[in-house]
């Protein structure tokens, strides 16, 4: 029993051969896979691997056929998007997912009244909620452009935006589904050093997808390998990089 609650407590999350399918293509074939708190894990392969389809299901997103996934010891499978965010878990898109009439702040200030289940964030006054807001907003460096209407920010900002509005959610395992896509070399710098500085001050689990191998050598301490639904390799960065299998499915190759 003891050996149990030691192996739970060194996994924030665990897949537990997971599969889905969608008419009978299997998107996620039996997928099992552990990521230890406090760490940063990329998950890569090629388009179609179904990177993001394990996103969706870990997020409950998408419903799994079988398997089970386990955060913090508890069997999480197939919950609500909000049932599963509210327990700690939330996610950036691949595709920016704001509101671009409201304000940098209005997105944020949203974002945390749905977690902290606090009525219509668009009716009421909630200055008991600005402290929480500009901390989010400071952390992640768009304090300065609070008041600016979020279809006014540059697309790397709205990338930033995106993860700030993750980040109001309060969680302890934050996953990133291409968080540098369609950014310049100088807004990936940015990106970088945010997510370097969300681990280390923060304190939070970091899962990510990501195509840009420059990135994921940079950032990640695990590497984790998908490819036609399943997991062909882990391991530390410089394991990954030497692996045959993944050199000829994968790196090297356009993504």
């Amino acid at each position: 029993m003891g050996l149990k609650r030691r192996h739970e407590a060194e996994n924030i999350l665990e897949i537990r051969k997971l599969r889905k399918t969608f008419d009978g293509v299997v998107a996620v074939n039996n997928v099992s896979l552990r990521l230890q708190p406090g760490t940063v894990t990329a998950l890569i392969g090629p388009n179609g691997a179904g990177k993001t389809t394990l996103f969706n299901v870990i997020t409950g997103h998408l419903k799994a056929d079988s398997g089970q996934v386990v955060f913090k010891g508890e069997d999480i499978t197939n919950l609500a998007p909000h049932e599963i965010c509210r327990r700690g878990i939330a996610r950036s898109f691949q595709i920016v997912n704001v509101f671009p009439r409201l304000s940098v702040s209005e997105n944020v200030l949203a974002a945390t009244l749905f977690h902290k289940k606090i009525g219509n964030p668009f009716t009421r006054n909630y200055g008991s909620e600005t402290g929480y807001v500009t901390e989010v907003l400071e952390t992640v460096g768009l304090f300065s452009q609070a008041d600016l209407a979020a279809a006014k920010l540059s697309y790397g900002d709205r990338k930033v935006l995106d993860i700030a509005i993750a980040l109001a959610c309060g969680p302890e395992l934050l996953l990133l589904d291409e968080p540098t896509a369609g950014l310049g070399p100088e807004e990936s710098r940015r990106i970088i050093e945010l997510i370097r500085n969300l681990q280390k001050k923060q304190r939070l689990t970091l899962f990510l997808v990501e195509h840009d191998m420059d990135v994921v050598f940079a950032l990640s301490e695990r590497i984790i390998v998908m490819h036609e639904g399943m997991v062909i390799a882990y391991g530390r960065p410089e394991e990954v990089r030497k692996n045959e299998r993944v050199r000829q499915v994968y790196l090297g190759e356009e993504g």
